[in-house]
């Protein structure tokens, strides 16, 4: 996954670039420090799940997006298994992988998250410029789902919609690694 990073580092200047924001602006906004930001711009460092929501929160996008290609006419509909990007959680070793055709111009995102036994996410969920929409639909295993005050069991073949409006935490309370599939949907800027 060592392109990952670079592309990952590529995305982010981009996005910033075309927000029209310093390093300084992006770290006021995200809550990131201007170093880590930095770093990974350079493709120095792999960030969290936590610091890439920060980030994504910042800039007006989803995680899904900072993965993603631009938006582009020519894009094919179709996404081949073996061209998905993924991305690897150095903190918690979950996985997550972007199902959705690069560059296809979507309203929708669908990423493939596999959670370690054990394994606990948790992203902040407020101070986002544009509003999201989320499902969460299991495939294998048992996720724990903490909305704000409100915690959510889900089995193989349940799914929760929900807005990432408050912190959310992911847990896989299972002896075995959990899959799901994330289908978001951002709100149009103002």
């Amino acid at each position: 996954m060592p392109d990952v990073h670079a592309r990952l580092a590529e995305r982010l200047r981009a996005l910033r670039a075309a927000r029209g924001l310093t390093l300084d602006a992006l770290a006021e906004r995200a809550g990131v420090s201007r170093s880590m930001i930095s770093l990974v711009e350079r493709g120095e460092s792999s960030p969290t799940a936590a610091v890439l929501d920060r980030l994504a929160a910042g800039l007006g996008v989803t995680i899904a997006s900072l993965f993603a290609d631009e938006p582009r006419a020519d894009a094919s509909p179709v996404s081949r298994r073996r061209g998905q990007r993924r991305w690897r959680d150095p903190q918690t070793g979950y996985l997550r992988r972007n199902l959705s055709p690069p560059g296809f111009p979507s309203p929708i995102e669908l990423v493939e998250v596999t959670l370690p036994p054990g394994a606990r996410v948790a992203y902040d969920g407020g101070g986002r410029a544009v509003g999201v929409s989320q499902q969460v639909y299991v495939l294998v295993g048992r996720v724990s789902l903490r909305i704000g005050g409100v915690t959510h069991r889900l089995e193989r073949g349940d799914c929760l919609a929900m807005r990432l409006d408050a912190p959310v935490t992911f847990r896989n309370p299972g002896d075995h690694a959990a899959r799901y599939v994330v289908a978001l949907a951002a709100d149009r800027a103002p």
